[in-house]
């Protein structure tokens, strides 16, 4: 999957995030726990495109980690929410499975990043 496809990806997850968060029930619960779930899940895609523009390989990096970040605490909220009872676990189960998959390819991006700063070269050698 190249960067524009992740792109597209990381956004139809930020619009998948933002319909289950108008299907809460109205509350105080639902929406706390929604807008939770509306900053961390729309800052997946919004990070990785920093990250795409990164100026340098640790730059890039450390855009990444906040992408691993901002993914793992979507899904922390979304599990949150299902075991408050504010929504059936099978409505979200292929929300949960993209979300997933999203970060682990986050993970494997971050560490073939690290594997290729490590066996380049310093200063200027070959």
């Amino acid at each position: 999957m190249d960067a524009g496809e992740f792109k597209n990806r990381t956004g139809e997850f930020a619009l998948r995030v933002i319909r289950l968060v108008e299907a809460l029930p109205k509350g105080r619960t639902g929406d706390v726990l929604g807008r939770q779930l509306i900053r961390c899940g729309t800052s997946v895609g919004a990070n990785y495109r920093s990250a795409c523009r990164a100026k340098s390989k640790a730059d890039f990096l450390a855009k990444m980690a906040i992408v691993e970040e901002e993914c793992d605490e979507a899904i922390y909220w979304i599990e949150l929410m299902v075991q408050a009872g504010l929504i059936d676990e099978r409505r979200v189960s292929e929300l949960m499975k993209e979300a997933d998959e999203i970060l682990s390819m986050v993970v494997a991006s971050i560490k073939t990043a690290r594997a290729r700063k490590k066996s380049a070269p310093h200063n200027g050698q070959q």
